[in-house]
C-alpha cells in the first residue's frame, strides 16, 4: 500500500500492525501523512509547527528497529500531532500567545516521553487559543483553526488543531488535553472520539506550568490529558501507552486495574443509566436536543440498559465558580506582570480574566461550589452506573467567535454552550464525547458519556458498545473529496 489516501484513513491499531509486519515501513507512513499535511494546511490550519526532519528521523529509528528483529513499540510508525500546550523539547511550544511566541521547552512532557518510547512518530505541534482560555480556534499569533467539515466553522478548542487534524485523517489520533472541555468540545464539533481519563489518570508535567517560566500556570486542579481519535479502540490503544503515574505529577494516580483495549470488548448490558438534556436549565440547540435524545435512546433499545432523566441539580451559578477556579490555578502575578504594556497584542477575554478583581472570597467560594458538584454528581451515581448528556449545546459555529450570543431563542453568556462539560472537570471524574449524529446540514453533534469516579472502564465499554450500534468511522468530512484526499 503507498496510497496517501489509503494511509491517512486507516486506524492507528491498524497502521501500528502494518508497521510491525512490514507490509508499511514507518517513513511510508510518515511521508504521505506529511503530504496530506502539506494539502490540506491550507484550508484547515491544524499546525502550528511541523517537525519534518524529526519525524523522518524517527520513522527511519523505527523501520531500523525492526530491521534488527527489535519491537519498537505498540505504537510503532503511528502518526500523531501534539497540542501546542504539551512541552516538546527542542521544538517551539507557542501556546498561542504572543507572550511565548518563540518559546522552546528544554524537555518533553511525559505524555511526549512516552508516545516516543511507544513508537509513535510526532509530526509536529496542533493549533490552539491563547494559553489554552477558549472554547473557540482562533489566537493572536496565527491562523484560526478550520472546521474540515465546514471550513467557515471553528473545530473547537482548545485542542483545535488536534481535532481538525484527526478529523482530516492528518494521523488516526492526536494529544489533547482538557481543563473544562477541551478534548471533548473539537471532538464533538468534528464527529471524533474525545476521552477525558479521570483527574491524574494520564500525568501532566511539565506541561505549561513549569515555574522557572512566568505566566506558565496550567490549570493544575481542573486539567486531564488525554487522546482524539476516530475510534474508540485508538483512544484505548493510545490510553495503554499515556496512563500510569509518575512522582514529577502530584495528582497522578496509581495504574488502572483493567486493560484498556481490553475493555473496549466487553459485555455491555443491564447497566442503569442516567440521562439529562439541559441539567434543568441549559439553553440547549433543538437539533443538538434531537439527535442526543435519540442516540441516548439506543442504550436502552439496542444496548439493554435502563436509561431514565435525571438531573444533578446545580444552576447557571457554576459557571462563575469555574472561572474563579481557573483563575485559582493561573499564575495570576507572573500573567499580569509578564502582558504588561502588551495587553493590546492579546486575546480580549484573557486579558479580562486576568485583570478581574479577585479576591479570597470568590476562591474560597468556588471550592465550596466545587464540593457541592462534587457531591451531587456522586449522589447521582448513586442511583447509575453512567450519565449522557449532550457534550456541547450548539453545533460548529463561526470563526473568531467565543460562542453563539442566542440559543433556543435566549440570550446567552459566550460561554453557556459549554455547560455540559465544565462541571466534570471540577469533579474529575472520566468522560468522552462520541459522534451522535449530524445536524441537518450536515455538521456534527457529540453526545458525553460520563462515568463514576475513578470508573475509566465503564466508560470505554459504554462508548464502545454505543460505536458498534452505530459505527462512525467510514463518515469524513466533503473537504477530503473535494481535494481528493
Amino acid at each position: 500500500m503507498s496510497n496517501a489516501r489509503e494511509i491517512g484513513r486507516l486506524d492507528a491499531l491498524s497502521l501500528a500492525a502494518k508497521v510491525r509486519d512490514r507490509s508499511l515501513s514507518a517513513l511510508e507512513v510518515t511521508e504521505a501523512t506529511l503530504a496530506r499535511l502539506a494539502a490540506l494546511e491550507p484550508e484547515i490550519h491544524a499546525f502550528t509547527t511541523v517537525t519534518e526532519e524529526q519525524a523522518r528521523a524517527a520513522a527511519r529509528a523505527v523501520d531500523a528497529r525492526l530491521a534488527a528483529g527489535d519491537d519498537p513499540g505498540p505504537l510503532a510508525g503511528v502518526p500523531l500531532g501534539i497540542k501546542d500546550l504539551v512541552a516538546t523539547a527542542g521544538v517551539r511550544t507557542a501556546m498561542g500567545s504572543p507572550l511565548y511566541r518563540d518559546f522552546v521547552p528544554d524537555e518533553d512532557d511525559i505524555v511526549v516521553e512516552r508516545l516516543k518510547a511507544a513508537g509513535a512518530i510526532i509530526i509536529g505541534k496542533t493549533n490552539v487559543p491563547e494559553f489554552g482560555y477558549s472554547g473557540a480556534s482562533h489566537n493572536p499569533i496565527g491562523e484560526a483553526t478550520r472546521n474540515p467539515w465546514d471550513t467557515r466553522l471553528t473545530p473547537g478548542g482548545s485542542s483545535s488543531g488536534s481535532g481538525a487534524a484527526v478529523a482530516a485523517g492528518i494521523g488516526p489520533f492526536a494529544i489533547g488535553s482538557d481543563g473544562g472541555g477541551s478534548i471533548r468540545v473539537p471532538a464533538a464539533h468534528c464527529g471524533l472520539v474525545g476521552f477525558k481519563p479521570s483527574m491524574g489518570r494520564v500525568p501532566l508535567y511539565p506541561g505549561c506550568r513549569d515555574p522557572r517560566y512566568p505566566g506558565l500556570s496550567s490549570w493544575e486542579s481542573l486539567e486531564h490529558i488525554g487522546p482524539i481519535s476516530r475510534t474508540v479502540a485508538d483512544a484505548a490503544l493510545m490510553m495503554q501507552v499515556i496512563a500510569g503515574p509518575d512522582p514529577r505529577d502530584r495528582y497522578s494516580i496509581p495504574a488502572a486495574d483493567f486493560d484498556y483495549l481490553a475493555a473496549t470488548h466487553e459485555d455491555f448490558a443491564g447497566l442503569r443509566i442516567a440521562y439529562s438534556e439541559d441539567w434543568g436549565y441549559a439553553a440547549v440547540d433543538p437539533e443538538v436536543r434531537q439527535v442526543v435524545r435519540e442516540a441516548a435512546r439506543t442504550f436502552a433499545t439496542d444496548l439493554g440498559c435502563h436509561v431514565e432523566e435525571a438531573r444533578p441539580g446545580w444552576g447557571p451559578e457554576i459557571f462563575a465558580s469555574f472561572w474563579a477556579l481557573v483563575a485559582a490555578d493561573t499564575d495570576l502575578t507572573g500573567m499580569r506582570r509578564l502582558m504588561q504594556g502588551r495587553e493590546h497584542t492579546m486575546s480580549p477575554h484573557l486579558v479580562e480574566l486576568l485583570r478581574h478583581p479577585w479576591t479570597a472570597e470568590d476562591f474560597t467560594d468556588a471550592k465550596m461550589m466545587r464540593l457541592k458538584v462534587c457531591q451531587q454528581l456522586s449522589r447521582l451515581m448513586q442511583d447509575f452506573d453512567l450519565l449522557l448528556t449532550p457534550t456541547v449545546a450548539v453545533p460548529p459555529f463561526a470563526l473568531y467567535t467565543q460562542g453563539p450570543e442566542m440559543i433556543e431563542g435566549r440570550m446567552v453568556a459566550p460561554t453557556a454552550w459549554l455547560a455540559f462539560t465544565f462541571p466534570l472537570n471540577m469533579s474529575g471524574q472520566p468522560a468522552i464525547s462520541v459522534p451522535a449524529g449530524f445536524t441537518s446540514s450536515g455538521l456534527p453533534i457529540g453526545m458525553q458519556i460520563v462515568g463514576r469516579h475513578l470508573d475509566d472502564r465503564s466508560v470505554l465499554r459504554a462508548a464502545a458498545a454505543f460505536e458498534r450500534a452505530r459505527p462512525w468511522a467510514a463518515q469524513w468530512p466533503p473537504l477530503l473529496e473535494q481535494l481528493g484526499l
